[in-house]
């Protein structure tokens, strides 16, 4: 199977708990949806993320930034219209790292455990491949214990910790530990973890 030519966007599927997700690219009409995404998740999901996701013009500016800057793709996670998970693929754009690219995964607290990280994760991967991308990589703060153990479930592996590199949202320095993974690796990691959450396609 060529993956790199399987659809990326518009996926009808079904959790293990019967619940029917849909995953899309992100509009920018979705901002209302996004922004109620975002200010939903409990205040330790909050933590650590990258901007404030509690401030609307920063969702905002993020999502027009989407619009306009072509190497940064975002997939979407939808039950019955309501937003339940994201997906962020940012490639690089030196001539150096250009076989790279970061990847960033947020899954709402009541679909956590269900699968629905494993699905979006797989769709970015589809992305990549049609980028052309050899090497997926995750930057995350060392507190975030569940999604390190999650992304060495996909195969990644640390390759740097940059100490005391971000300050998460209560002002505290925090270590940055940056994984790794082959495409191809994390082809063969997702799909078998995809089956044991017997995830069905609709």
């Amino acid at each position: 199977m060529n993956t790199a030519t399987r659809p990326t966007a518009d996926k009808k599927l079904t959790l293990k708990d019967g619940s029917k997700v849909s995953i899309r690219p992100i509009l920018l009409e979705d901002l209302d949806a996004v922004y109620g995404f975002f200010k939903a998740l409990p205040e330790e999901d909050r933590a650590y993320l990258r901007f404030d996701v509690t401030d609307r013009e920063v969702v905002e500016e993020r999502l027009r930034e989407i619009q306009k800057w072509g190497r940064l793709k975002r997939l979407v996670a939808c039950v019955d219209e309501n937003i339940v998970g994201t997906g962020v693929l940012e490639l690089r754009d030196s001539e150096k790292d250009f076989n790279l690219a970061e990847l960033r995964l947020i899954v709402g607290h009541d679909f956590q455990r269900q699968g629905l990280g494993m699905l979006l994760a797989r769709e970015l991967y589809f992305l990549a491949a049609r980028e052309k991308i050899s090497e997926l990589r995750v930057h995350i703060l060392r507190p975030q214990e569940a999604a390190l153990s999650i992304f060495r479930r996909l195969g990644f592996h640390a390759v740097e910790v940059l100490e005391d590199a971000a300050t998460d949202r209560y002002g505290k320095l925090q270590d940055v530990v940056i994984l790794a993974c082959p495409l191809e690796g994390l082809w063969r990691e997702m799909e078998s973890l995809v089956e044991d959450f017997d995830i069905q396609h609709r």
